[in-house]
């Protein structure tokens, strides 16, 4: 009888396939299927935090880019996003049967990593709290997953997996590996995923009315791949089509040489159990630091002896990071592939799209990685029109944040000269005005970004709303400095007239151009 129930309990298990069960969660949708996100185009965004959304975006590029990589920019002018949507399809069709939670080939799993003690599900969330950490909301609080949920997680710890002794590093897959292993024998920790490095590393793509067409507009050529210049492989194999028998087996070196391998990075080997999952580090991709390579979706500069990358920072949200994302219009400094491959071709074909930015931050000690303090998901789009992406609305744009910037300063500044006259702890305060500061300005980003559109060469510029934007951030500054200083004492009212903030006038188009 106990062996009846078993198969049938597998039975059930293996009927879960990801192309057929939902499992996806879309904005107003709930959940849906692969094949869902491929033939609805109406689905608006994904939902979910933002490491599950890239993670999800980054499933998606992998499949469009089997079912279908166009040569050059004519053949992706040609496409849409409805024929790719067929054309993935029709790929998902053929593969079905390597899409399976559960059975011979469990999706992104190895089985042969079954050696590898078990790890509870909480334990590898960074959103939940587990061993003494303290519990602030019921969201942290650990709970029973669905196949749903596993599916999600599993794809997310490919790239997104913390660093630390979670991972169970005494199982070598690949014989005489020692990536795994100290000189003395003992096993290593594991090392970050590397979709997430340090600190969480901001990732960036182009998005766009519907999921089907934001993966259409990520869509890279087979030109595109030539010319980021570090995939000796090209394009490369989906896992799913062939997965490694280990850490360093020809297969898991070619993913390291791919493109693929990047979208689905395999950093952790697991297999699902019944309360958790058998769980150790994976492939080692190559470092951004070392090696300068990292996801296309990642912006990096490559200047210096060591590659630097741009990392998720609650505190700066991503639209002031639009400078340095957009830097390929004029002068680059970061490069992000992902927008910069295809934005010339995309403001020709479409007349408005969006840029999707976020990520995790978090915190390390000794080689372990955790979510605390102001460590926190950060998601943020913003929506840019094709004359976005020429000389005159960059150089406006970057007058704008150096404008920006020295408001922010001038809070900062006349805060601590507050605290500091009054025999107070004057930096945590000015920092925290500055930063309130930020966050007013961001409630007028998008209308930063038209204003400076609608400056132009010609007779018909229009400074105005540009103008009107910055009387409204200088009102900013009044009002923090307001909030976070006191004028009740006639030795308070005094300081506070002296340390207030001063501006020149900056409702004249001559001041916007100095």
């Amino acid at each position: 009888m106990g062996n009846m129930v078993e198969e049938q309990s597998v039975h059930q298990q293996a009927r879960f396939n990801l192309i057929d069960s939902p499992w996806i969660p879309v904005v107003n949708r709930g959940l849906v299927s692969l094949q869902q996100i491929f033939s609805d185009p109406t689905l608006p965004a994904l939902g979910g935090n933002a490491i599950q959304q890239i993670a999800l975006i980054k499933l998606f590029s992998a499949i469009a880019q089997a079912a279908y990589t166009p040569q050059n920019n004519q053949q992706w002018y040609e496409y849409s996003a409805e024929a790719l949507g067929q054309d993935c399809l029709r790929y998902l069709a053929d593969w079905h049967d390597h899409f399976y939670l559960y059975g011979e080939k469990p999706f992104l799993q190895m089985p042969a990593i079954r050696a590898a003690a078990v790890q509870e599900f909480g334990a590898v969330l960074p959103e939940i709290s587990t061993g003494n950490t303290t519990v602030l909301t019921q969201i942290q609080q650990p709970k029973l997953l669905s196949d749903a949920d596993k599916s999600l997680l599993l794809l997310v710890l490919m790239g997104f997996a913390l660093g630390g002794k979670k991972t169970d590093n005494t199982v070598v897959l690949s014989p005489n590996y020692r990536a795994k292993t100290k000189d003395n024998g003992k096993a290593n920790t594991g090392k970050a995923g590397s979709s997430l490095g340090f600190l969480g590393m901001l990732h960036n793509f182009y998005f766009g009315s519907s999921i089907l067409e934001t993966v259409y507009l990520n869509l890279l050529t087979e030109e595109d791949i030539q010319r980021l210049g570090v995939f000796n492989q090209g394009l490369g194999q989906p896992p799913w089509e062939q997965m490694p028998t280990g850490e360093e087996d020809e297969i898991a070196r070619k993913l390291k040489d791919t493109l693929m391998g990047r979208l689905l990075p395999l950093g952790r080997f697991c297999l699902l159990a019944e309360n958790g999952l058998h769980y150790s580090e994976g492939i080692q991709h190559y470092s951004y630091k070392e090696e300068k390579v990292a996801d296309p979706t990642v912006a990096l500069n490559l200047a210096g002896k060591e590659g630097k990358v741009l990392w998720v920072n609650p505190e700066k949200r991503p639209w002031r990071e639009l400078t340095a994302l957009l830097s390929f219009i004029s002068t680059p400094t970061f490069d992000c592939p992902q927008l910069s491959l295809p934005a010339f071709r995309i403001k020709n074909k479409f007349a408005t799209f969006g840029i999707w930015s976020g990520g995790l931050r978090v915190s390390s000690n000794a080689g372990e990685q955790y979510v605390s303090g102001l460590d926190d998901f950060v998601i943020a789009t913003i929506s840019l029109h094709r004359d976005c992406f020429g000389q005159t609305w960059f150089t406006e744009w970057q007058k704008a944040m150096a404008q920006l910037d020295k408001y922010a300063s001038t809070v900062y500044k006349s805060v601590y000269q507050f605290y500091t006259e009054q025999k107070l702890e004057a930096a945590k305060q000015a920092a925290a005005a500055a930063n309130q500061f930020w966050q007013l300005c961001e409630q007028q980003a998008q209308a930063l970004v038209i204003a400076c559109q609608e400056i132009t060469e010609d007779q018909e510029s229009n400074p105005e709303p540009l103008n009107q934007l910055y009387r409204t951030f200088i009102g900013y500054s009044y009002q923090i400095y307001e909030q976070n200083t006191m004028n009740e004492t006639g030795r308070q009212m005094e300081t506070w007239a002296k340390c207030h903030p001063r501006f020149a006038k900056a409702s004249s188009s001559k001041e916007r151009a100095s």
